[in-house]
């Protein structure tokens, strides 16, 4: 028998920014809306309060100011780079285009008309290395970051002119549907505190759950891309704690359609969380650009050109995983970790997040070293730091793997043979990185961030900084198939009466709305995208 039994008209299973949107647009049509979320209110808004907050537009008034020139064609082209979709992908191909040609509408409209502010000045990640990723660039950073985002959201809610229509229950774990005739017509489970079961009645419920890497990572490994070979045997985990795929399990009980799932997103520099809530919590930093990646053995990492940050994060991800351990190092010294090491997220970027101008002017003039000084005392399992090189070496084989043990020959070499170029000056760089970091600094939004050409082994720099970098899961690239419209198709592709998907559960749209890789920032946008859609389809009935 069950404890409690609720009635509404829409039921959105998920609390993160997507259902968060899903229900914004659900009320100003004056549908009355039940929230239901696993996590506690002080999480409301899931993984996106955590990120830094950057989102993919196309066309925007800040590309305009600064003379970018882009436009949607231009931007689908560069998503198809990256995609490889197939001639069976045709929904995630319309998600895709449909994205591009909306961003403004339906995204940079969504967030300006809550009061979120972007920097004027437009980042440039993805760029691609091998084949072509972000042509100019688009990715939008939030003043206030992803944390600003969902309080601005959140606060829209609680201010709505209709909030009275809403109902948000949090510590609630949704286990399944209830069906009748055909059409989904509520969910069930489980309250947290006390173990009580309840029961949702409604004319339409929407999935917005998450991915599958989060959890105890079992579901990602069942999944895990199998031309990659076996998954790292220390994977850490940076997606959400509830990411456990158990609405994609009931989802396809119902015979609706999984698809891409062995598609996922994940970080090639993770470290360990300071905070290690759970086994392998994992922190994602930004890899300096003008760091050496090497491998266990002290070899810099070549597939064939050296790793550089910025370009492609699956290529880095598919090197690193044919190294031995499937782990890596970066080598930087203390004046490039202050220019250019940062974090994939609010906590650690508290110019950022705490919207402290000087504070940031201050950090991009003269480095961030409050950053670098946290990271090494908080991170101090993976990160060491040494005067000397000798010095440095034997601090890294105390923390290499399975036997594995760096070379301080071999490694002396590749810095000096790096360093060399360097001296010889610009016009004689035959280093691919040094290319490319020459290229980076020809725009002015990563000249402010990169260092010009700095040695490794330079006393003026010192100390050396090495930090042993893991694969961090993130998100999920497939999910719960949908059409245009968020709603859930059955292995027949047609629509499962009063069921919808939206954002990562939805594989951020279609099934798989960015293919095998991602430009960056289209994960948020596509919470937003996807949410809207599913609120206006469920509007018009």
């Amino acid at each position: 028998m069950t404890d409690s039994v609720y009635q509404t008209e829409v039921v959105i299973a998920g609390g993160g920014l997507a259902g968060m949107v899903t229900a914004f647009e659900l009320l100003d049509a004056g549908k009355k809306v039940l929230l239901i979320d696993k996590d506690v209110k002080a999480n409301f808004g899931g993984l996106a309060k955590e990120s830094f907050g950057g989102i993919l537009m196309v066309d925007t008034p800040q590309q305009k100011r600064m003379g970018i020139k882009d436009r949607p064609e231009l931007a689908l082209r560069d998503w198809l780079s990256y995609a490889g979709f197939t001639q069976d992908d045709h929904l995630p191909l319309e998600w895709a285009k449909f994205y591009c040609e909306n961003s403004i509408e339906y995204i940079y409209e969504f967030l300006n008309d809550r009061g979120i502010e972007f920097l004027p000045l437009v980042n440039w990640p993805e760029r691609g290395m091998y084949r072509p990723g972000n042509t100019v660039p688009r990715w939008h950073i939030v003043w206030g970051i992803g944390h600003d985002i969902v309080l601005k959201v959140e606060a829209g809610l609680a201010a709505h002119s209709r909030n009275a229509n809403l109902t948000l229950m949090f510590e609630h774990e949704v286990s399944g549907f209830e069906q009748h005739d055909g059409r989904v017509v509520g969910i069930h489970g489980r309250k947290m505190p006390d173990g009580s079961t309840f029961s949702v009645q409604a004319e339409h419920v929407v999935v917005a759950s998450g991915g599958i890497c989060g959890g105890d990572l079992s579901k990602l490994r069942e999944n895990w891309y199998q031309p990659w070979g076996k998954a790292p045997e220390l994977l850490l985990n940076g997606a959400h704690d509830f990411g456990d795929g158990l609405l994609h399990d009931q989802v396809a009980a119902l015979g609706g359609n999984l698809t891409h799932m062995d598609r996922q997103w994940h970080y090639a520099a993770g470290v360990h969380h300071p905070r290690n809530k759970r086994p392998h919590d994992g922190l994602s930093l930004v890899p300096p650009r003008s760091a050496l990646w090497l491998n266990a053995l002290g070899e810099r990492i070549r597939n064939p050109d050296p790793l550089i940050g910025y370009t492609d994060t699956r290529h880095l991800v598919e090197s690193i995983l044919k190294q031995p351990g499937q782990y890596s190092w970066q080598l930087m010294n203390w004046k490039i970790a202050i220019k250019e090491l940062a974090v994939s997220g609010c906590d650690y970027m508290s110019a950022f997040r705490n919207k402290r101008k000087l504070e940031l002017i201050r950090d991009l003039l003269f480095g961030n070293r409050k950053l670098v000084d946290r990271l090494i005392s908080e991170c101090a399992g993976d990160i060491v730091v040494a005067r000397s090189l000798a010095e440095l070496v034997d601090k890294m084989n105390e923390k290499n793997l399975y036997g594995l043990t760096t070379d301080l020959p071999v490694l002396s070499a590749e810095i000096k043979a790096y360093d060399d170029q360097i001296d010889r000056g610009p016009a004689f760089f035959n280093d691919d990185q040094l290319r490319r970091i020459m290229n980076f600094r020809t725009y002015r939004g990563d000249r402010i961030r990169t260092c010009k050409y700095q040695k490794i082994d330079d006393s003026g720099a010192m100390p050396f900084i090495a930090i042993r970098e893991f694969i961090l899961a993130r998100k999920s690239l497939g999910g719960i198939q949908t059409n245009i419209d968020s709603k859930v198709l059955d292995s027949a592709g047609q629509p499962i009466p009063g069921l919808y998907a939206v954002g990562e559960a939805a594989g951020f749209g279609g099934g798989g709305l960015h293919g095998k890789g991602a430009l960056e920032g289209a994960f948020l946008g596509a919470c937003v995208l996807t949410g809207k859609r599913a609120a206006m389809s469920i509007n018009r009935v």
